[in-house]
């Protein structure tokens, strides 16, 4: 079930209305297990690794606040979790990564003429399994460094792991935030509700106006990226930013607003990231969750910055491999995850420079001109790296750089006839046509609009003073352009979210 399918629009209003209508002392119950089916309508087996990981985390939690009272107790405490840690990232090697390791074993024995057999197995990727592993070891990691102390009911604990709106791809909640909701009393609030699901159809907006209509373009050029000139490769590469940002952040609006409505606070995850002025800005602003995830639970235990410039790129430098091969089991992904941690570690080397540039060339730094230029910058190394994020494969992506960089010509997206005049732009036979193609690009300005004035001030609290009839009329013009923009029929895939394969 994924939040632009009908099972969804049908599946959340009954979640809400017996929500409010069931008892408070048993909400939570209700919430557990339409949890439990919404995950189990992509594959009800997989729900047994979800209840594994709860399981082995919360026995975790509590032998750490046992030792916690029975002093010298660091020792046995940092016992229990490496094994909570040992065990859960056990289950998420084998089913998202054994098949990559197993690959690269071969591969490598191969090298030296050695012939290495090692067991296959047929097994689909379950579902979100990165996030809700990633927030049931926050926890652990929490109650060890006693931020918050153990939940002792087990059925409440697995709420907070499972909870639907942010189950599959985030935001990555910790336990001291959602947990601590999961025991506070929740009534239903007209004003919540309204801020919740204006939140909402903009997450359905970014999704199913602009990121499911790019996604026909972008698929088209990279599954046939040997078919094309460069400048389409350049043109998808920089469509699928946006694409990827809006569905992302699409699905976190959808998330956070459906959480809203229910009467939970979730953690912000996007905040205009391509209005960022340095790759560094831009990982403060981009997938806020599982960056500070790293930041808190690797990057810092790492020693951080405390030990020295080099010691420091060393850990950012791990830390954003460790993120990329976090997203899939394959070298583009580490590659991308690489790349961004060098972008940071470069730009930190070079600040002495550059300011010295700056105030030798009398660049006024809080100028708008210099602003949008760093912006541009920062964006063309993020969308470069994305090109390896959206590639097949890292060879792949080697490929299609060196034929953009042979073939980087606008006439190419030209289609000239025999005589020589232009019968049509060839950009319009990469997927979308002309219409299509200018309704996307509508939208994309639309989202430049909004997140400029994010920027500066929040929307709905504007939206929300407006007087009655000019409210209402916003919310139904909204509700319309969705439905009726939106990229649905036999001309569109309605997609899942891309984060769901992580």
């Amino acid at each position: 079930m994924i939040f632009n399918s009908v099972q969804f629009l049908i599946f959340f209003p009954i979640v809400t209305v017996l929500y409010f209508a069931f008892p408070l002392r048993c909400r939570w119950v209700w919430l557990l297990v339409s949890s439990y089916y919404f995950y189990m309508c992509w594959n009800p087996r997989y729900a047994a690794l979800i209840a594994a990981s709860t399981a082995i985390t919360f026995c975790s939690g509590l032998l750490i606040q046992r030792e916690t009272q029975k002093p010298p107790e660091a020792q046995r405490k940092k016992r229990w979790v490496a094994l909570s840690f040992l065990l859960n990232l056990a289950i998420l090697f084998f089913f998202k990564y054994w098949g990559f390791f197993s690959q690269n074993v071969i591969a490598l024995g191969g090298l030296f003429d050695i012939q290495i057999q090692m067991p296959q197995f047929d097994i689909l990727l379950p579902v979100g399994i990165s996030f809700y592993t990633f927030q049931a070891l926050s926890y652990t990691m929490d109650v060890y460094r006693g931020e918050i102390y153990a939940e002792k009911n087990f059925f409440k604990y697995a709420l907070f792991v499972s909870f639907f709106p942010q189950l599959v791809a985030g935001p990555i909640e910790r336990s001291k935030n959602l947990l601590v909701q999961v025991n506070q009393p929740h009534t239903f609030d007209p004003d919540r509700a309204r801020d919740g699901m204006l939140l909402m159809l903009w997450g359905f907006f970014q999704k199913v106006v602009i990121a499911d209509r790019i996604a026909t373009l972008v698929d088209h050029v990279y599954n046939r990226w040997n078919e094309v000139a460069g400048i389409s490769i350049v043109l998808a590469t920089i469509l699928f930013a946006v694409q990827i940002y809006c569905d992302f952040g699409g699905y976190s609006d959808i998330a956070i607003g459906a959480a809203q409505i229910l009467g939970f606070r979730l953690m912000e995850n996007f905040r205009q990231p391509y209005l960022s002025k340095s790759c560094g800005e831009f990982w403060r602003r981009w997938h806020i969750s599982l960056s500070s995830w790293f930041r808190d639970y690797l990057y810092i235990p790492l020693g951080g910055n405390r030990k020295g410039k080099r010691r420091k790129y060393f850990n950012n430098f791990i830390t954003f491999l460790v993120s990329g091969l976090w997203h899939g089991s394959q070298w583009s992904y580490v590659v991308w995850g690489g790349l961004n941690g060098i972008y940071q570690i470069i730009g930190d080397i070079l600040k002495p420079f550059r300011q010295k540039i700056i105030h030798i060339l009398h660049i006024p730094q809080h100028s708008k001109l210099w602003t949008a230029v760093r912006i541009l910058m920062t964006f063309c190394f993020i969308d470069f790296a994305w090109l390896f994020f959206r590639a097949p494969s890292f060879m792949t992506a080697i490929s299609m750089i060196r034929r953009t960089v042979i073939g980087l010509y606008p006439e190419s997206l030209l289609a000239v006839g025999p005589d020589g005049t232009v019968t049509s732009l060839g950009i319009y036979t990469l997927g979308l046509d002309i219409a299509e193609f200018w309704l996307a690009i509508i939208a994309i300005l639309i989202l430049l609009i909004v997140d400029l004035i994010k920027e500066k001030r929040p929307i709905r609290p504007y939206i929300a003073k407006l007087p009655l009839v000019p409210r209402w009329a916003f919310y139904l013009v909204s509700l319309y352009i969705i439905l009726i923009f939106g990229a649905y029929g036999p001309g569109f895939d309605a997609a899942a979210f891309i984060y769901f394969q992580f």
